[in-house]
């Protein structure tokens, strides 16, 4: 029996949706089925302006030129997070600045975020890592007290919560992934969500090639012309149709990863008691969407070793990000640690199990049983 670390979901009418679209004539974007995504992001997270990209790296981009970042201006980001975080500013000439993560959820340390900020500083990127939601309150009243952009990358947080307010409606912008490993897929996409009705406009304008195409469908400009910078940030309306698919079942989704990870944590959980391995951490204000499990275990050595163990057992089990920070690219920016280094060591002990929509209740149990098997030895 063999468990694959992800599997995209069909969860319903993905490829009647597809058809659908191929039979309504246009595959190019921003036809029926994206604009049915878009009216779903905007119930759903409650943000005033959603629009479909071909990847959650295009809508970092989009918001890093809405942001109108300049050479020189610093972003302050964690460094354990995707390089597409850090890109899409320093394609701008922005100056990526590092922030060390708290250990328990893995996400940016809301605590160490105004030692960060200079003159310089333009915008906070938090990260909400395994969907879990960064403490959006202290870094919304940073960004408020120094007059500064806030920009969730929300790339993994869809159908999560911070206080009962939907991950990707709290920040000025937001930024979801549709990739085939998040929860919610169309094998490549993504989505920049607005908060800010200030840049609803040019957004448009960004993602139609610097041009107002939309204001010209909409019948607001008899014609269409070149009036910003811009790029080609559409997906395929067949992305659009499969999304929208997933979207009608995201509950559903969402409910069967659940059960998996509330399945990983009561199995594990006698190892975490003997200290073998440490389990996720949820904080009393998140809702969080089962986007990831994880253990963490002693160190990189002994995580290399049970990798090792797993795959032999036709289990693929992986570890996530190089910290940016200590990177080739990344080494030439600024890190703030503050008293202790946790981006480097708990990033060398995390280890993500398999978790997908239909992994079933057997397979769970067969990684759980050989986790088990490796620590006892029995």
């Amino acid at each position: 029996m063999k468990v694959p670390f992800n599997r995209p979901a069909v969860a319903g009418n993905e490829l009647e949706y597809i058809q659908e679209a191929i039979k309504r004539g246009q595959l190019s974007g921003d036809g029926y089925f994206t604009k049915e995504c878009h009216r779903w992001l905007e119930k759903e997270v409650g943000c005033k302006k959603a629009l479909l990209t071909h990847s959650c790296t295009a809508a970092l981009e989009m918001a890093a030129i809405l942001a109108d970042i300049q050479p020189g201006d610093e972003v302050i980001m964690p460094s354990y997070t995707f390089v597409s975080t850090a890109n899409a500013f320093v394609l701008r000439g922005g100056i990526p600045v590092f922030v060390d993560i708290r250990p328990d959820t893995m996400n940016i340390d809301e605590y160490l975020i105004e030692t960060a900020i200079t003159e310089k500083t333009r915008a906070i990127i938090p990260v909400h890592y395994a969907g879990v939601s960064c403490e959006m309150d202290t870094i919304m009243q940073l960004a408020k007290k120094y007059n500064l952009l806030v920009i969730e990358d929300a790339a993994q947080g869809i159908m999560s919560k911070y206080k009962g307010r939907p991950l990707g409606s709290i920040g000025h912008m937001a930024a979801f992934s549709f990739h085939e490993t998040k929860n919610i897929s169309c094998g490549e996409g993504g989505a920049l969500l607005i908060n800010d009705s200030l840049y609803i406009d040019r957004a448009e304008i960004i993602r139609e090639k610097g041009t107002n195409r939309s204001k010209f469908f909409r019948g607001e400009v008899d014609k269409y012309t070149w009036v910003d910078i811009g790029s080609s940030y559409l997906p395929g309306e067949m992305n659009a149709a499969f999304l929208y698919a997933q979207m009608e079942n995201a509950s559903k989704i969402t409910d069967r990863r659940l059960q998996i990870w509330d399945l990983y944590f009561k199995g594990l959980e006698p190892l975490a008691v003997e200290n073998s391995v440490e389990l996720p951490f949820i904080p009393d204000y998140c809702v969080h969407n089962a986007h990831m499990f994880y253990i963490k275990v002693k160190n990189q050595v002994e995580r290399a070793s049970l990798i090792k163990y797993l795959k032999a057992h036709k289990v693929n089990s992986v570890f996530h990000y190089i910290p940016l920070h200590s990177s080739e690219k990344g080494r030439s920016y600024l890190f703030k640690a503050g008293e202790k280094d946790y981006t480097n060591r708990e990033s060398e002990r995390l280890l993500r199990l398999p978790l997908y929509y239909d992994l079933g209740k057997e397979k769970a149990e067969k990684v759980i049983k050989l986790i088990f098997e490796y620590f006892t030895g029995k």
